[in-house]
């Protein structure tokens, strides 16, 4: 089976095939579903004027601080929850989106979930409405259950995954398995967090030395419209939703595939249900056992080697704008991205391709290793002939901005999940060392707004502190966890999925060598092993590597 489940960016915004921008820059639409409004409802507060030093600590949250609940949960077991785990899922034709020309929405089946709001408390009786798709078992005769699916972020749609992918499970998954995807907190059809309109976040996303209130204006618009529901994003509480599920569809044990930052879900859904672990593969590791701002370095690190790869690969092609000098290639292309700060191009519609939007567009295209030509091409027309508006969409595609100016809610959602999951109010003295620190391991890609890179996302202004702490996930008594690592992944290093696999009381590691985000759509041997150990439970043989497919 060939499968298009290739890669997630951070944000888990699906990059634009910049082939298919120089065509027609066409919509690739989004997923539908039904979210209970009540919990998200609040009263507004003002946003502060913004900061002209980037690297200064933002100031303290004025709102009073709600830690996220810790509580854990005893699932079917608590009287308050059994009602939940007992409903039944009303599936009907999913409704299929006319943007989408290729996909039929509708030949998947939609439902809604039913959740607490608040484990810690479900008698309040405030609810969520979750947003459920499956695609049923191909072969009902082999039907081993459900298998639950994540695309990453934090802010992909799993409904999405699972609508718009219907033949990537084609095969021994979509044979043995009902594929289902949800859509988490705040994300797609499940109680959406979009804090900025459109036209705000245009100049929000593409501001160039924004100054530390950057985050601060964010944070109050979220406060005003979702201040009752962001304590309630965070991972933990969607792992319980996820547990629910899985009582609901009937699974005695969950079956599960995580990409990126999917993985992390999985990983706290194995801390929190150990002994309800069926087969549980995360590829793409996100690891989290050290602090976000941490986090943010690795990842960056892993950005400049790929970035530095592109650049020095790029001399050898043609187009390339770059010159014939690869060790003053990646200078040059950094260079000429850090100059749009003072000189931005202008695209035909007039807008204005910042730095800030120009590097999250290349950043966004180094995920996959296959739209390199496609960059050499949009870069040789920006460098070469002022032309913007190709560089632009790249920027668009990796912001969630389709062509009419309207942005997918996935991007204030990967902000307001991960400020649920994180800790994070450095002192000065940690800052200085934290941004000196990228400076030493990622000089190119961060140059242009080193704070921005190291608070991605912004939480030092959100208006409550999670009570997450960075730690190694054991996740004693569950099932053997499979993680999947490639050693040129830029957006999840190897290294996270060595650490990740090391802390399980139970972890597998299966390595695919190669560059790009995710393995299991590069290469035939890693799908081979995931599809054993999901359809038949055989665990990968430790040291387990294998190559990318070549055809790629």
């Amino acid at each position: 089976m060939h499968s298009t489940i290739t890669r997630l960016s951070r944000r888990a915004l699906p990059a634009v095939a910049a082939a298919a921008l120089l065509a027609s820059c066409t919509s690739t639409g989004g997923s539908t579903g039904a979210a209970s409004a009540d919990p998200t409802a609040a009263p507004a507060t003002a946003a502060a004027a913004a900061s002209t030093d980037p690297a200064a600590p933002a100031p303290t949250p004025t709102a009073t601080p709600t830690p996220t609940p810790t509580v854990k949960p005893t699932g079917q077991a608590d009287p308050a929850l059994q009602a939940f785990y007992g409903q039944k899922l009303a599936w009907a034709a999913c409704k299929d989106d006319p943007a989408t020309t290729k996909t039929d929405e509708s030949a998947v089946q939609c439902a809604t979930l039913k959740v607490p709001l608040d484990y810690a408390d479900p008698s309040t009786g405030e609810t969520l409405d979750v947003a459920v798709a499956r695609i049923p078992a191909a072969r009902p005769e082999q039907r081993t259950g459900s298998l639950l699916v994540n695309p990453g972020g934090p802010g992909g749609t799993g409904v999405g995954m699972v609508q718009r992918g219907q033949k990537d499970y084609d095969g021994p998954l979509h044979d043995h398995f009902d594929v289902v995807g949800f859509d988490p907190r705040g994300v797609g059809g499940t109680a959406p967090v979009k804090c900025l309109d459109d036209k705000a976040r245009d100049a929000w996303i593409t501001a160039d030395a924004p100054g530390a209130d950057h985050g601060k204006l964010l944070a109050d618009a979220c406060q005003a419209k979702y201040a009752k529901l962001l304590p309630f994003v965070g991972t933990r509480n969607t792992a319980r939703d996820m547990d629910v599920l899985r009582g609901v569809l009937g699974d005695p044990k969950l079956n599960y595939m995580g990409l990126s930052y999917g993985t992390y879900l999985g990983s706290v859904y194995a801390e929190e249900f150990p002994d309800r672990t069926g087969r549980l593969v995360l590829d793409g590791a996100s690891d989290r056992s050290t602090s976000l701002v941490q986090h943010n370095i690795e990842q960056y690190t892993g950005f400049e080697r790929s970035f530095k790869l592109f650049a020095t690969g790029c001399v050898t092609k043609s187009p390339c704008p770059l010159g014939k000098d690869p060790e003053a290639a990646p200078k040059k292309l950094a260079d000429f991205l850090d100059g749009l700060k003072d000189k931005p191009l202008t695209t035909t519609d007039g807008r204005k391709v910042t730095a800030t939007a120009a590097w999250s567009g290349v950043i966004d295209s180094l995920y996959d290793e296959q739209g390199y030509a496609d960059l050499r091409t949009i870069l040789t027309m920006a460098m070469n002939q002022g032309k913007g508006d190709y560089l632009m969409a790249l920027a668009d595609g990796a912001a969630g901005r389709d062509p009419k100016g309207g942005y997918k809610v996935s991007a204030d959602a990967y902000t307001a999940v991960h400020c649920a999951d994180t800790v994070m109010a450095p002192t000065e003295a940690e800052l200085q060392a934290q941004l000196a620190e990228l400076a030493a391991k990622a000089p190119l890609v961060t140059a242009h707004n080193p704070a921005a890179a190291l608070f991605d996302p912004d939480c030092r202004s959100w208006p409550f502190r999670s009570a997450e702490q960075p730690h190694p996930i054991k996740a004693e008594g569950s099932a053997p966890i499979v993680v999947v690592g490639s050693t040129g992944d830029a957006a999840t290093p190897y290294a996270w999925s060595e650490r990740l696999a090391g802390s399980f009381a139970q972890g597998v590691l299966l390595t695919r060598e190669g560059e790009g985000h995710t393995a299991y759509g590069r290469s035939a041997c890693i799908r081979d092993a995931v599809h054993s150990y999901l359809v038949d439970g055989t665990v990968p043989a430790a040291g387990t590597r294998c190559a990318t497919d070549a055809a790629r």
